[in-house]
């Protein structure tokens, strides 16, 4: 008896013709950029080094696009970007030792993110494999087990026939929800080494779904259905799995207001009626979230900042969809559902029954009047002013990266993204250097819209080489600098802790004059003329720097009973 899928297996005479003459001259770094193709890859990252040099040279045999960045940490930073913006994986090219291991606090926040990055590493000559002492430039003992801990699995090719099967492998993991950074390493021999294999065609790599258990979701629905007082927490995971549309449709079923976590921002309309906006970081917000009966956790670990730095203490039941399983009542017990955001939430939509609570929105109102107020009182009117600013300057389809400072901060909590998956920052993993180079894998991925980066003086001394990357492949990225003489974030918590800070002041260079001796167009702004001056910048195509020389204060903190 013969099967359809037994049919699909055998080769066509095209295909076997193809496979028994394939065109001389390939080697191992052809049947990685040929299986990348096949995977469906249009663009790579990365920087290239000795034992990588195979694959680079493959590049220019291949219609896959390359970004090169002058750092390999940026250059994970910007495929983390491409991941997130595009939902595909963003292949990244590094180099063995120390080029791949300058990668990994990139990789740390694509896992804290989930952010689909294919990372692909040489290796020394397979001979010196295996944790020996051989000499080679760039030789760890064991270089994956460097990666093991940060990215979602490793793999190891020895071959070239393992070459296909291993990026076919690590692809389909990095897709699965959540999604991921992954490791493929592979030695230099083998990259090097001509090839008398079948050129790579379509390869199959389908993420398995994350599809909830349906007795979990009926029990679900019923405690939605029965609650008094549901409230939505609604966090990345919403945004990744592209199901802002079911948490809205949710949301309004059961009349249940709903809060976005810092890394959920965009995925509930900050004007509807039912929406208590990002402010976690505020007592009477997570007063609300303990006083529901009934919280639907989605997309979310509720870890330390979305957690009001773990003082959140819930007094009713608690509904966890989340796609990590390490993460599922890992901070709180709950009804845990292992699960993708945008599966889930379809389940929970077929199966919750209609609620009526004519109260919720002015619940939800009291709660932001009572925020604001807050706000208000504490004379920060310069703060408010310039994420105004920023925000009426920045169109509403162009996404946004935030590197670690003060005005990203306040951004979490105050700023409008109005489109999901258009605001990022690196609040996964908190390493500084995010903003510039992410913005720019956003701008490769999509050169139709301007991208905004925004970071403090501190933060912008990691990228200031990737002035040069913006500028040789004319990215439309406009890099907001908010100059404050120092790690300004850093200098409010020492002198809150220590009454002093110690190590927060720098010197910094004139970033206007070292934009335009990278041929990037810079100017310094004011508050008062920041919204014309960044208006200006993103409408012109081409990368372009904008410097704010201004010292932001946070706004005070609620989680100590401050407030």
């Amino acid at each position: 008896m013969t099967h359809d899928h037994d049919l699909e297996l055998r080769p066509t005479p095209a295909q076997t013709e193809a496979a028994l003459n394939p065109p001389a001259g390939r080697t191992g770094g052809d049947l990685v950029v040929e299986t990348l193709r096949g995977l469906g890859a249009s663009t790579v990252f990365g920087l290239p080094g000795q034992h990588a040099l195979g694959m680079f040279d493959a590049l220019r045999r291949s219609d896959l696009a390359y970004v090169g960045l002058r750092v390999e940490n940026n250059a994970g930073f910007a495929a983390d970007a491409y991941g997130r913006i595009t939902g595909e994986v963003a292949p990244l090219l590094l180099s063995t030792g120390p080029g791949a291991l300058l990668s990994l606090a990139a990789l740390q926040e694509a896992a804290a993110a989930s952010a689909p990055v294919l990372a692909i590493g040489s290796q020394v000559p397979v001979a010196g494999l295996g944790g020996g002492r051989h000499g080679y430039l760039h030789e760890l003992r064991d270089q994956q087990a460097s990666f093991r801990d940060v990215v979602k699995s490793v793999h190891t090719v020895r071959t070239q026939s393992q070459i296909p099967s291993a990026l076919a492998a690590a692809w389909e993991a990095a897709l699965t929800a959540p999604h991921g950074p992954v490791w493929v390493e592979i030695p230099q021999d083998v990259l090097l080494a001509e090839t008398s294999l079948p050129v790579v065609t379509a390869v199959d790599a389908t993420p398995r779904d994350l599809v909830p258990r349906p007795e979990l979701t009926a029990v679900a629905a019923d405690l939605l259905t029965r609650a008094e007082r549901p409230v939505i927490v609604a966090g990345g995971g919403v945004v990744r799995a592209d199901a802002a549309g079911k948490l809205r449709a949710l949301a309004e079923k059961l009349d249940a207001p709903v809060v976005t976590t810092f890394g959920g921002k965009g995925a509930f309309p900050w004007e509807h009626p039912l929406s208590l906006q990002s402010w976690l970081e505020d007592r009477h917000t997570t007063d609300f979230l303990e006083d529901a009966d009934v919280l639907l956790v989605v997309g979310s670990g509720l870890g330390e900042l979305s957690s009001n730095y773990h003082t959140f203490a819930p007094r009713g039941r608690v509904i966890q969809i989340e796609a990590d399983p390490g993460k599922l009542e890992s901070n709180h017990p709950a009804l845990g559902i292992h699960a993708d955001a945008r599966l889930a939430l379809s389940a929970l939509l077929e199966t919750v029954g209609q609620r009526s609570d004519p109260a919720a929105p002015g619940r939800a109102r009291e709660v932001l009047a009572a925020v604001r107020a807050r706000i208000a009182a504490q004379d920060l009117t310069l703060e408010q002013q310039v994420l105004t600013s920023v925000r009426a300057a920045l169109p509403d389809d162009s996404p946004s990266f935030w590197d670690m400072t003060i005005l990203a901060y306040w951004a979490w909590s105050a700023f409008d993204a109005r489109r999901p998956n258009t605001m990022h920052s690196a609040q996964g993993a908190g390493g500084l250097g995010y903003g510039f180079p992410a913005a720019l894998g956003a701008a490769a991925a999509d050169p139709t819209r301007p991208v905004l980066a925004v970071s403090g003086d501190g933060g912008a001394m990691y990228s200031i080489a990737e002035l040069a990357t913006a500028r040789q492949y004319d990215l439309n990225v406009t890099w907001l600098i908010v100059d404050d003489g120092g790690y300004g974030i850093l200098r409010e918590y020492m002198t809150d802790a220590f009454g002093e800070a110690t190590a927060t002041e720098l010197t910094r260079p004139d970033f206007v004059a070292l934009a335009q001796s990278f041929g990037v167009p810079g100017a310094r702004t004011t508050p008062e003329h920041l919204r014309d001056d960044l208006t200006k910048a993103l409408s012109e195509p081409g990368p372009s720097v904008v410097v704010l020389p201004a010292v932001l204060r946070m706004f005070a903190p609620t989680h100590l009973g401050t407030g």
